[in-house]
């Protein structure tokens, strides 16, 4: 037994792996019982997987699933802690793993918790809570085992014929290996972070965020205090009307220091920018995706539009007039030493002080004009877009010589707006820094009139300066500040929503692998299943007297709506346009919440299941206006719902379920088969093509209840027969929508 297999968790007690790791690595963990996985979950690599992401999120963490190339494997072990690695299974066959393109082809029974790491050692928290170093060459063998043992002989045999000294055989062999392995994908790798919808705080603190700023502002604030000193020393030295070379030495020396602190400088700002950014960008993602759809129902896409343009917005000014506005305050506050230690005296530092909050009032004036003119800016582009894409029926229904009216007097307010701002603008950065000169100078006239020396004038003077250039660095970053202020009012919405926690519910905690268990069977099981399902007395969905109304209408759209699906039950539900069809099916999917009624999938509610467990048992194909194909290949929009990247047996499956679609004609003309590029800037659809593409993505999900709504009305009779046969050996249960 190896150093790294010594210091293995079991996948028995994969649960207390994840909780322990997750407090030594400082994150915040929820107080939560975490279950132990059955042995049906530790076989199937794909239900360990998710049970893994399920206990996580019971913890209120997320262990993030990813990979890395054979070559690139140590580079990502040093920054990836804290992390759960997967030690490969031992297979009886060791090629196996080299066959497939992936080490952990078989679910690992062994998992290391890596809590830190440095160039050449990794430290590793052991079952008994024991914190372990080894170097990171071993743990990397031990995650390469299986990919590497069938080469290893024949490489070093090769080394030995081509004469390779012993002592430098083994650091070739793994030169070799490097080339030979460099196409070969390392899985069974998690990365335990805050989730997305953990306190912002949290996760700048993991990322660091508040030491590498105090270190930003210690480095800024120590090369000026450098630059400061050194211009004393020759400045002194003049003045007293002697400089010789240890001056000169002392002050070229000072000045000097300020390059490797500035280079930190640069090098800490770019890490907060990148991780501040980073994470953001993630908190922002998932607001926006945890929004429900009457959020954004009567959201047009130039608003939609706007929020993108302003979460752009956010980073860019925030981080940017931010860093500015920090430097600036700093040089402020150093200014204001040096004008007390002056000729003026506390009297000039207190001028520094009223002038530089005469800034931030203007400061405070450009916020109030910048808010007002974002709003006439984000007016218009929605207002722009939304024309843009209703051009033909403006064409058709306005008078061409009133067309542009509206567009002329947004644009004559937008104008007065931008007049406005940009005198503003230009009074802060022009008007403050030159005026301070100015009232500096005043400032120094009474000690000029009553005969102050020239030492104490000239650090007067020199404070006077350096707050000029604080001030101009100031006015830069508080526009900044403000743009990034008013965008964040147009995104907090999508900022505020990551907070929204969907929890797994009881059901997914007592059975946490079973969309896993069955993702992992095969069409003649999951067939079988259906058969002798279909003779339970269980319910796969039962509604009873559910009742919806949106939130702009009074009168319900659905009043004492109930039904029972059983499994393997083939049911078509008829009805005319406007009749709560679709709104059903959302409510039955789980995107929409019935106001009263009861609603039960295999005989518990929404909350027992969760939300993530409900709408992976429950899946539908919406209609045409609210299901899309998005730019990627084919395979990309098929497996939507599934792990990507995909298995072969993923690939497998979704060609399959393509081609007793009749879309294999279709597959054969593309260039790259199922990998072909669609959507906009790819290969274009037709309609009926589209449809099959939405029923196949819905199937490969294989969930318990299959909702297609207005699925195959784009369909001519044969291929709507090859359609529904393919429909009814596949689903589990079955609900189709369609008009009479």
């Amino acid at each position: 037994m190896t150093r790294v297999e010594q210091h293995a968790w079991p996948a028995e007690a994969l649960g207390d792996a994840i909780a322990a790791l997750a407090r030594h690595g400082g994150l915040t963990v929820t107080e939560a019982t975490t279950s132990r996985p059955s042995s049906a979950v530790i076989a199937n690599a794909q239900a360990l997987a998710g049970w893994i992401g399920e206990t996580s999120s019971v913890l209120g963490i997320e262990a993030e699933p990813v990979e890395s190339s054979y070559p690139e494997l140590e580079r990502m072990l040093r920054g990836a802690a804290p992390a759960l690695l997967g030690l490969p299974a031992r297979t009886p066959t060791t090629g196996t793993a080299v066959a497939t393109g992936r080490v952990q082809a078989a679910a690992p029974r062994e998992f290391i918790a890596l809590i830190g790491s440095d160039r050449r050692t990794v430290r590793l928290l052991a079952p008994d809570l024991t914190v372990h170093t080894i170097a990171l060459e071993e743990l990397r063998r031990a995650l390469c085992i299986e990919l590497e043992a069938p080469l290893v002989p024949e490489t070093l045999a090769m080394l030995e014929r081509a004469g390779v000294p012993s002592a430098q055989r083994e650091r070739a062999a793994y030169g070799v290996l490097r080339e030979q392995l460099s196409w070969q994908r390392i899985g069974s790798c998690w990365l335990l972070r805050p989730a997305p919808g953990a306190p912002f705080r949290e996760g700048l603190r993991v990322i660091g965020a508040p030491m590498r700023l105090a270190m930003l502002v210690g480095a800024h604030a120590l090369q000026y205090a450098f630059w400061l000193a050194g211009w004393w020393l020759i400045g002194r030295g003049a003045m007293q009307g002697r400089i010789d070379m240890g001056w000169i030495v002392a002050w070229v020396l000072m000045l000097g220091s300020i390059v490797p602190l500035r280079m930190l400088e640069a090098w800490l700002q770019g890490l907060l920018a990148i991780g501040v950014g980073a994470l953001l960008k993630q908190r922002l993602l998932h607001g926006a995706l945890s929004l429900e759809p009457d959020e954004i129902r009567h959201s047009g896409s130039g608003e939609l539009l706007g929020h993108v343009i302003e979460s752009e917005a956010i980073e860019a000014m925030a981080l940017g007039g931010g860093f500015a506005s920090i430097v600036a305050m700093v040089e402020l506050a150093l200014a204001v030493v040096v004008l007390a230690l002056g000729a003026g005296g506390i009297v000039h530092a207190l001028l520094l002080v009223v002038w530089t909050a005469t800034a931030l009032g203007l400061g405070w004036r450009i916020f109030r004009l910048r808010s007002s003119w974002t709003d006439r800016r984000l007016a218009i582009t929605h207002d722009l877009v939304e024309r843009m894409i209703g051009h033909r029926t403006r064409l058709a229904q306005e008078r061409p010589e009133r067309m542009h009216e509206e567009e002329d007097q947004a644009l004559e307010g937008y104008s007065g707006e931008s007049r406005r701002l940009d005198r503003a603008t230009a009074l802060l950065g022009a008007a403050i820094p030159r005026g301070w000169v100015l009232v500096g100078l005043l400032g120094l006239l009474p000690a000029i009139m009553s005969g102050a020396s020239a030492e104490s004038l000239a650090v007067g003077i020199g404070g006077l300066l350096l707050a000029s250039m604080a001030l101009s660095r100031l006015a830069q970053g508080l526009v900044g500040v403000a743009g990034a202020a008013i965008s964040w009012r147009k995104v907090r919405h999508l900022f505020d929503a990551a907070t929204r926690h969907r929890a797994p519910g009881a059901a997914a905690l007592l059975a946490p692998a079973a969309n896993g268990a069955r993702a992992n069977s095969s069409a003649g099981e999951r067939d079988a299943h259906v058969d002798d399902a279909h003779f339970g007395s269980a319910p796969v969905l039962e509604a009873s007297d559910l009742v919806f109304g949106y939130r702009d209408s009074a009168a319900p759209v659905l009043r004492g709506a109930s039904l029972s699906i059983m499994p393997g039950e083939r049911i078509l539900l008829e009805g005319s346009s406007g009749g709560g069809k679709s709104t059903l099916a959302a409510i039955l999917v789980g995107m929409r919440s019935p106001r009263s009624g009861l609603l039960t999938l295999k005989g518990l509610d929404r909350h027992a299941h969760g939300d993530e467990r409900w709408r992976a048992s429950v899946v539908s194909a919406p209609q045409f206006h609210d299901n899309h194909v998005l730019m990627g290949t084919f395979a990309f929009n098929l497996l939507m719902g599934r792990a990507w990247p995909p298995s072969p047996e993923d690939l497998e499956e979704a060609d399959a379920i393509c081609r007793e679609l009749g879309l294999g004609e279709l597959l054969e003309r593309m260039p790259a088969g199922i990998m072909q590029n669609v959507g906009e800037t790819g290969w274009q659809l037709s309609q009926g093509e589209r449809s099959r593409l939405y029923i196949a993505r819905a199937l490969l999900q294989r969930a318990d209840l299959i909702i297609l709504d207005e699925s195959f009305g784009a369909l001519d009779p044969e291929t709507l027969r090859t359609a529904l046969g393919c429909v009814f050996r596949r689903a589990p249960a079955l609900l189709v929508i369609a008009h009479p």
